[in-house]
């Protein structure tokens, strides 16, 4: 009863709360706070040139050197799917467009003929669980994507990351799973990631935002930051040093390549892509 006699003296029969300040309308109906920097591509490219080459080693070293030790270096949990020892060619490095899927809340049809099954999977790839980001793949993309944690859910397969390679993406790196995995160390397409995943996003996940910052392996990814990926995991150098970081890190892989030539010659080892 005293809970009813407060609210009628503040809300009189009749009357009508009166409507939010403005400010608080827009925070009620959703407000980002962290800016989605933009750049063109040719200023992306001009920066990868500087990365060229730079291992995750390096690139800590550099970070290391303009103060941001121990930022922006993956978990261990986010490995390479597959590794060539020869080339090199599961490296990469790539400029941030980013992508957020989330548990959904929405239930699954159950036990339906199987044509109102395939309407419902459709309709959910359509509208709950595209890829709006395409679009915004072009050559030296480093496609980062947070996705449904702890779920069992294919949101990257062996046909979709071909689709994205055919747009300029370099590299794929998720928080989460990916399904087709022998087909995509088949195709060679670099890919780090957690574990694999079976099944598709229908009834799992739905997108949430695009090129928007987000968490992948303790990790803060903000679009048109630098990603850099190789055997030893995934480091991620945020744009406002990243030149700096280069070329720090430049000079250590130089050293290295000097001082391991050396070695190499005094052990009657052939040259092989790491030295040259």
């Amino acid at each position: 009863m005293l809970l009813v006699a407060v609210g009628l003296a503040l809300f009189p029969p009749g009357s009508v709360p009166a409507a939010e300040p403005p400010d608080v309308a827009a925070l009620r109906s959703g407000t980002n706070y962290i800016a989605t920097p933009v750049f063109s591509a040719a200023e992306d490219a001009a920066l990868l040139e500087l990365f060229a080459g730079l291992r995750v080693a390096d690139v800590c070293d550099g970070m290391d050197a303009v103060g941001l030790p121990n930022r922006g270096l993956m978990s261990p949990d986010i490995h390479p799917l597959w590794r060539d020892t020869e080339r090199f060619t599961h490296r990469f490095v790539g400029i941030a467009v980013t992508a957020r899927y989330v548990p959904t809340q929405q239930p699954h049809p159950g036990q339906v003929p199987v044509e109102a099954y395939d309407r419902w999977a459709g309709e959910w790839y359509n509208r709950r669980s595209p890829e709006p980001f395409v679009p915004l793949l072009r050559p030296g993309t480093a496609l980062v994507i947070e996705d449904a944690p702890d779920s069992d859910v294919g949101s990257i397969g062996s046909n979709n990351i071909m689709a994205w390679k055919l747009r300029g993406c370099v590299g794929v790196v998720t928080s989460a799973t990916a399904r087709d995995t022998d087909e995509i160390i088949t195709e060679k397409i670099p890919l780090y990631f957690k574990h694999p995943g079976r099944v598709i996003r229908p009834g799992r996940n739905e997108i949430e935002s695009v090129n928007r910052p987000v968490v992948v392996g303790g990790v803060t990814v903000i679009p048109g930051d630098v990603v850099v990926a190789d055997g030893d995991g995934v480091i991620v150098v945020p744009r406002a040093r990243a030149a700096d970081v280069a070329r720090y890190a430049r000079k250590i892989l130089e050293g290295d390549k000097t001082a391991r030539r050396g070695l190499y010659e005094r052990l009657g080892l052939p040259p092989d892509d790491s030295v040259r």
